[in-house]
Formats: structure tokens, sequence, C-alpha cells
């Protein structure tokens, strides 16, 4: 093999498995590509974009909706306008340490979420494992 095909075949390899790691899952809701994406990182809306192109690329608006919760990049989408529904959060809980003093922790974030539960084609809806952050004290 010449060193050119060797190079295209490399580059053609490292395109597919960028997609595999990086392609919506069949069925997956915006808001559960767009948190698993995260670990990947966030510059700007790069992940609900490539979501909308990929699976919705009607949803000309998304952008502006997902600005109108504060979600002005894809990290900002679960700072200000989404978070897992309740029944998903780990418990708040009390504890007393070895000196008897007891700490209170609160409610947080589930360590892993369930599997998405799926949105139908061309939507960039959440499914039910999220909801609309709720705004001051609770």
């Amino acid at each position: 093999m010449d060193p050119e095909s060797l190079v295209n075949d490399a580059e053609h390899e490292l395109r597919l498995l960028a997609s595999a790691l990086t392609d919506p899952r069949a069925g997956e809701c915006l808001l559960c590509y767009v948190y698993r994406m995260l670990e990947h990182g966030c510059t700007g809306l790069r992940w609900a974009a490539r979501y909308r192109d990929l699976q919705a690329p009607r949803a000309t608006g998304l952008e502006r909706r997902l600005g109108s919760v504060g979600g002005y990049c894809d990290c900002e989408i679960f700072m200000n306008g989404y978070e897992p529904a309740r029944e998903l959060w780990t418990p708040s809980r009390e504890y007393d340490d070895e000196d008897g003093v007891t700490h209170y922790v609160e409610a947080d974030w589930p360590e892993q979420l369930p599997e998405c539960g799926g949105a139908r084609a061309g939507s960039t809806k959440g499914c039910g494992l999220w909801v609309r952050r709720r705004r001051g004290y609770w």
C-alpha cells in the first residue's frame, strides 16, 4: 500500500470512530444526547446543533428556544433550563459522624441516569427523564 492510501484509510477509520462516539443513538432525545456529549466538553451549542442537524434539521428555532430557558451553551441547558425528574435524584439524608455531629446532605442529581426514554423522529424535545428547572428556592 502506498502512503497516501494508508493515510486515507486511517482518516476513514477515525471518521467512523468519531461518528460512533458522537452521533445520537437511535431514538435518543436531545437532552439525553447533549448531557451524554458534555463529557467531550462544552463549546457553545455545538452538541445541540449537531443533534438538530442530524435528527431534526427543520427545528430552525432550537437555539432561540434553548436560550429562552437560559441554555446559551450546552452546559447551561442543564444549569439553567432542565434537570432530571425529581424521582431520579439521590435523596437528601442526615447522618451522624464518629463524633456524634449530625450532617445533612441535600438531594442531588443522580450519579447515573437511566436509559433515555426516547423521542419521536424529528423532535428536539426531551424525554420523560427531564423537567424544566425550577427557579428560586424550593
